[in-house]
């Protein structure tokens, strides 16, 4: 297993587990236990994604290109119910 990404928090890397789960690379989140450990623990680089070794390249360009993607014009609704426009 190699560590390739370290996620700014839990979401972050259960969300980019998701999407390498979809390209059929099955991902890691390592440090998820020492969370409940910040104001002890340092608050950056608790948490990393691993993957097997011979998969670490590929699954590191998959990050790159969702990192880099933007969402698509048009996509957005015109309105979001429940939220008060100011």
């Amino acid at each position: 297993m190699r560590k390739i990404y370290e996620p700014e928090n839990l979401m972050e890397g259960e969300l980019l587990q998701g999407m390498l789960a979809s390209e059929g690379i099955e991902a890691h989140i390592t440090g998820r236990h020492l969370l409940g450990g910040i104001g002890e623990l340092p608050v950056f680089g608790l948490l990393g994604l691993t993957v097997d070794d011979g998969l670490a390249d590929r699954a590191r360009e998959l990050i790159t290109e969702y990192n880099a993607a933007f969402p698509l014009s048009g996509d957005e609704p015109d309105s979001y119910p429940d939220v008060l426009l100011c």
